[in-house]
């Protein structure tokens, strides 16, 4: 046994995907999102949670796939990663588990459509279920994190 990685279980589509806990603040049902001009299209704006604005991007967009309408299961997982808050919105969010670090392989250069830079590992999880594990440095990628951090400014 390797170390237990303590993941955020989400999907986007019909693909799971993981954060580890850590990251993750609180996951919050759709809120009300106020575009931004001029920022890339997986950014869909900001939210005022709390009384902190903080800027929501799209995963389902950031990887290059289809959006899907928000729909009762849709949330927007709160992440800290860094110095930098940010909203991703999934589908839903399913789970939280505990992800053995042996099970966790290299990705594949592409794993349903996204590419290898954005995911960390793959984890066999039970009988044929795989987790797409997210790195958070390639997803949030400094150059776009400086832009989105202006927009906070």
């Amino acid at each position: 046994m390797g170390e237990m990685i303590k993941t955020i279980v989400f999907s986007i589509g019909s693909e799971e995907y993981g954060v580890e806990v850590e990251h993750v603040q609180t996951i919050e049902r759709m809120l009300p999102i106020t575009r931004v001009p001029n920022t890339p299209d997986f950014v869909k704006g900001v939210v005022n949670l709390r009384g902190v604005v903080i800027p929501v991007i799209h995963l389902a967009s950031r990887f290059g796939l289809q959006e899907s309408e928000p729909t009762d299961q849709s949330r927007i997982v709160m992440i800290k990663y860094g110095d930098l808050e940010i909203g991703f919105i999934v589908d839903a969010a399913n789970d939280v588990m505990d992800i053995d670090s042996d099970t966790v392989e290299e990705p594949p250069e592409v794993v349903g459509g996204i590419r290898a830079k954005y995911l960390r590992g793959i984890a066999k999880v039970g009988e044929g279920r795989l987790l797409v594990l997210l790195n958070l440095s390639e997803v949030l990628k400094k150059s776009e994190i400086i832009q989105l951090q202006q927009m906070e400014d």
